[in-house]
């Protein structure tokens, strides 16, 4: 199994993301998380089955509606959700997930049972971080909050 760095440097690599759990509401984190992934260059979609239109693109109820097959998808909602999320990603063929985690929110996508379905179902899955990390170029907050992350143990292994 690839360490977490190289999952991420993969992940940030693809053309084509999808963020799940994007709000109606702009400044939430899978907002937040939506548009650095766009300002970075990456086609990206935006996936909430609640909403049509977010941050003014259209918006998708599932990952696979998208209009082309993502190469990963981002997911930032309550953990109960990524469990459907994943089995929607592996219907699709989608081969990359990360699970949003915040160390300052407490927010957290990860599910073990997620975790454990993509093992199950090769698909590389990165359990909990926040690409803002790591997307260059990386604000001071976030690069302290890796930091931080790294030196507790918290990072994604």
């Amino acid at each position: 199994m690839p360490a977490a760095q190289e999952l991420i440097q993969d992940f940030l690599a693809q053309k084509r993301i999808a963020v799940a759990g994007v709000s109606r509401t702009s400044g939430q984190t899978a907002n937040l998380i939506y548009k650095k992934l766009k300002e970075a260059g990456h086609e990206v979609y935006a996936v909430n089955p609640n909403a049509q239109r977010v941050e003014g693109d259209p918006c998708y109820p599932d990952v696979k509606s998208t209009p082309q097959r993502p190469d990963a998808v981002m997911i930032v909602t309550k953990a109960d959700v990524t469990d459907q999320i994943v089995h929607d990603c592996a219907e699709a063929g989608i081969k990359r997930v990360w699970m949003h985690g915040s160390l300052i929110h407490g927010m957290n996508s990860t599910s073990e049972s997620a975790v454990q379905f993509c093992h199950d179902h090769n698909i590389a899955v990165i359990p909990g971080g926040c690409p803002l990390m790591y997307a260059e170029p990386v604000d001071g907050g976030h690069k302290f909050i890796r930091w931080w992350m790294g030196i507790t143990g918290k990072l994604p292994r």
